[in-house]
Formats: C-alpha cells, sequence, structure tokens
C-alpha cells in the first residue's frame, strides 16, 4: 500500500521501507525512501490530519506535507522530519531533574512562541470543519475527559469514591472550564508538548494535531508547560510563560494578570485529562512509557493541591487528595521525580513576587470592576455617602483630579472622614497581604458617575499605600480611561 503511494508520486519503488517505533497511538510508522509512510486504523482521523496537514501548509505553518494518501485515508505518505523530536533534544536536562542549559531552554522558548500562530492563524471555519471527532470543545467533551479520568484511572487505581458527590463537583469544574471559551475563533491543538514537536535543522515543526478543535488557548499552554515528564522548573514554566503572552500579542492582547487564573484551572484540567489517558494506555493497555508517566503526573497534581487549585470544588479535591497522598512511595522508582517535588514547592513561585495593589474608580452604573487576580480579595468602598460636586455646574466637567474639585471636597470635609476610616481598613489588609507573601489586593472606590468622588478617593487611597508600605499601586480610573502606576520603593521605617 505505502509502496504504491511512493511509486504515484515518484514513478518507482521505494529504495527502502523500514519500519519505525510505535508511538503513543495504534497507528504504525515507515520510513519510505525519502518520505514517512502511516497507516492508520481510523479513516477518519488519518483524513482529519491530511486535510489539516494541506489547511495549515497552505498558510506556511511548520508542518508535515502530505504528498498521497490512498482513496480511503487508510495509509498516507507525510514529509520526512527526521528522528530528532524536542523530547529527545531536551533528554539532558530532563535527566537532570529539569536543570535545562541555555540550548534546551532557547529550544523550549523558541516552540512555545511558535504556539500563537497556530492558535490563531489555524483558527478558521475550514480548519474546525475538518476537525475529528467534533469540531469543538463544549462541554460535553469536557465531562467526557473528566469521566475518562473518572472511570479509566480512579477505577483502575482502586480508589473509593462517593460517584454522586464526585460528579456533582465534577459538573461545576466543566461548567467552570466550559465558561472559558475564547471569543475569537482559535485552533486548539490538544495535545501540544515536546514528544510532538520535530527538529528539522533546529527548527520546530508540529505533528499529532489531528485531534485539535475549536477551542481556549490556556489548554495548549497548561499542556505544554506541565507535560508530566518533562518536570520543567518553576523558573522555567514562568519565563515560558511571558515567552508566550510576548507572541500572542500581535493577535490578542492580553496581559498576565489576565492570563494566569484562567491557566491554573485549565492546568488542573489538563493533569486529569492525562491521567485518564495514563490510566488507559498504562494501567488497562500495560504500555510501559504511560506507566513511567503516571508518578510524575501525580507528582504535578500533588503541587497544584497544594496550591489551592481545587479548593472550589471541595469533594473532588478530598479525593485527590487521597490518590496524591502516597505519591513519594510511588515515585521511588525515579528519583528524581522526588528531587523535583523538594526543589519546586509551588509552580510559578508566585508567592515570591512582591504584593502589588489595584486601585480602580468606577461608577456603580457600570457595575463594580471584575478581580481576576490570583488570590484574589480588597474592598469596594462606596463614596456616594458624601457631598457630591457633580451637582453643581462649575465642577460638572472636572474630575477628581482637578484643584477646583480636590478643594471642593477638602473644604466640605465629608471625604477626609470617609477616608480615615478607608486607611484604617487598607492598612490592616495590605500590611497582612505582605507578611503572608499575597501578591494582588484589589480596591475599588465607586460613586453615581465615575467621575469626582470615586476619582478622589482612588487616588488618594493608592498615594497613601504607596507612601505608607513602598508597594507597587496600579491605578485605574476606569470611567476616565485614566490608568497610571506608582512604582514599588524602599520604605525606610
Amino acid at each position: 500500500m505505502l509502496e504504491e503511494l511512493y511509486k504515484s508520486i515518484k514513478g518507482k519503488t521505494p529504495d527502502k521501507v523500514e519500519k519505525l517505533p510505535g508511538a503513543g497511538s495504534n497507528r504504525q510508522y515507515y520510513r519510505v525512501g525519502e518520505y514517512i509512510g502511516v497507516i492508520g486504523t481510523s479513516a477518519e482521523e488519518n483524513k482529519s490530519f491530511c486535510e489539516l496537514s494541506r489547511l495549515f501548509s497552505e498558510t506556511h505553518l511548520p508542518v508535515p506535507r502530505v504528498l498521497a494518501h490512498t482513496d480511503d485515508y487508510m495509509a498516507y505518505l507525510e514529509e520526512d522530519l527526521g528522528d530528532v523530536s524536542l523530547f529527545d533534544a531536551i533528554k539532558a536536562g530532563r535527566e537532570k531533574g529539569g536543570q535545562y542549559d541555555e540550548c534546551e531552554k532557547a529550544l523550549l522558548r523558541k516552540t512555545i512562541a511558535l504556539l500563537p500562530r497556530i492558535q490563531f492563524e489555524g483558527g478558521r471555519q475550514e480548519v474546525f470543519d475538518n476537525c475529528y471527532p467534533q469540531k469543538e470543545m463544549d462541554r460535553v467533551s469536557v465531562m467526557f475527559d473528566l469521566n475518562y479520568f473518572k472511570y479509566c484511572f480512579l477505577k483502575l487505581k482502586g480508589v473509593e469514591f462517593n460517584e454522586f458527590k464526585l460528579q456533582d463537583d465534577l459538573e461545576r469544574f466543566a461548567d467552570d472550564i466550559a465558561g472559558n471559551g475564547q471569543s475569537t475563533m482559535t485552533f486548539l491543538y490538544r495535545d501540544f508538548q515536546a514528544r510532538n514537536v520535530m527538529l528539522k535543522d533546529s527548527e520546530p515543526y508540529l505533528i499529532d494535531f489531528q485531534g485539535g478543535r475549536k477551542g481556549p488557548i490556556y489548554y495548549d499552554v497548561a499542556s505544554f508547560l506541565w507535560q508530566a515528564s518533562a518536570r520543567y522548573p518553576d523558573y522555567l514554566r514562568a519565563e515560558l510563560i511571558e515567552v508566550y503572552l510576548d507572541a500572542l500579542q500581535p493577535y490578542c492582547k492580553m496581559t498576565k494578570e489576565e492570563f494566569m487564573p484562567s491557566l491554573r484551572r485549565f492546568v488542573l484540567f489538563r493533569l486529569l485529562q492525562v491521567l485518564g489517558a495514563y490510566g488507559y494506555r498504562g494501567l488497562w493497555e500495560k504500555k510501559e512509557h504511560f506507566i513511567k508517566s503516571i508518578p510524575p503526573a501525580l507528582a504535578n497534581l500533588k503541587v497544584e493541591l497544594a496550591n489551592g487549585s481545587c479548593d472550589s470544588y471541595p469533594y473532588l479535591k478530598q479525593v485527590l487528595e487521597e490518590l496524591v497522598k502516597d505519591v513519594k512511595e510511588e515515585s521511588k522508582t525515579d528519583n528524581k521525580v522526588a528531587e523535583y517535588l523538594a526543589n519546586d514547592a509551588s509552580y510559578l513561585k508566585e508567592a515570591t513576587r512582591p504584593l502589588v495593589v489595584r486601585v480602580y474608580s468606577f461608577s456603580f452604573k457600570r457595575g463594580i470592576p471584575k478581580d481576576d487576580t490570583p488570590n484574589g480579595g480588597g474592598y469596594v468602598f462606596d463614596c456616594r455617602s458624601t457631598h457630591n460636586p457633580g451637582r453643581y455646574n462649575e465642577y460638572k466637567q472636572l474630575t477628581g483630579l482637578d484643584q477646583p474639585v480636590i478643594d471642593f471636597l477638602e473644604q466640605d470635609g465629608e471625604i477626609l472622614t470617609f477616608l480615615e476610616s478607608a486607611y484604617k481598613l487598607v492598612d490592616f489588609h495590605t500590611k497582612r497581604f505582605m507578611e503572608r507573601g499575597f501578591t494582588d489586593l484589589m480596591i475599588s472606590c465607586g460613586c453615581t458617575g465615575g467621575r469626582h468622588r470615586s476619582v478622589y478617593s482612588a487616588q488618594h487611597i493608592a498615594e497613601h499605600l504607596n507612601a505608607k508600605y513602598g508597594v507597587e499601586v496600579r491605578i485605574c480610573h476606569r470611567e476616565q480611561g485614566i490608568e497610571t502606576v506608582l512604582p514599588a520603593k524602599p520604605i525606610n521605617n
């Protein structure tokens, strides 16, 4: 079959047909002359790969070109990208427990910088129409993955659980995941990891994308950086997230503060999904690679639980804590996993970043500003109890940053009394958050129009905290479209 395909292209039979080692799937791979030949068990899956390869190649994305396929799509020939995957190229750092050298880190940076290209340039309806087995990641597919974890991992591991309690938490988790859809049309690669990146002339090429579909961008980042066997240290994960966000900007303006809360949720989801796959492929089918991947995946899960990723789902958390309680014993077959856990107690080391305070002014007519920061928390102050300069014509076009309004409010005095109480609350909160290693605090001041009293109060609270504690304060007068930053500074006590 593969020889006939080769002959249809080259007009002659291949000099050699060499069977290649199998991967995680049931497809069989061969080196057929200068091409790679693939024989699959699913015609629909093979067709999806061939069509997606054609569409991606048309937009100059780095994927292997399909040269020929049988009429029934059960076999095809594709471009030969060589024998070195990214996973192979970073083997030395992985075997050192995640101590990657600069060359290895450069390959990782180059690869994750490529991800936004396939997500956005590959995200178009013609691509989604050729996805298999479905066009979009929806709530049904999320529940499929969560139940895959429940039945193919928890059950096979012999973990006892209350079916109804666990299902309730999984349903709520699925609602949260499905609610993180991307407003733009983006391609979710689904299995974006080092094994599915080939290196040709030191440039990354993407393979095994036939399981992709329309979906949110966070999943692929979680898939790549939390690949169980890669053991990327926290500092490297943080650096690679920054690289990804930089590469994302031409397609989607998103800050780290906006990105991280959703990423954390998808890290937990991805870990459960891959454990389901490891359970089926390893515990059920007895494939050695997947069996070896279980201990580091559980190690990652244990770290996630310690960081509160599952706190919103108490029974699920209880089941998962039971699952990982003996993770060190399970990891004895690989001492580097234990070393990894000892060296990297919490992913991304968010707790080591100094506290940043965000202070907003806003109009209640437009709603309270949303807090998407990692630890959340803070205050919303209602300034409408104080005398409103907006009632007077001479102040209507001014804001709480203009001197005439400042003079009015301070001479009246009500706003000063109001702020005395506010200062006591925000001082206590700021001090305790600094002591506890929290990274974010949000304070919002609202009034009727978000123009006078709220602007004055927010500005003064921000300047007060910056002067007293030296913390970085980011000010956003939302209705005025004004954003400023008061940088962190040393304080002499």
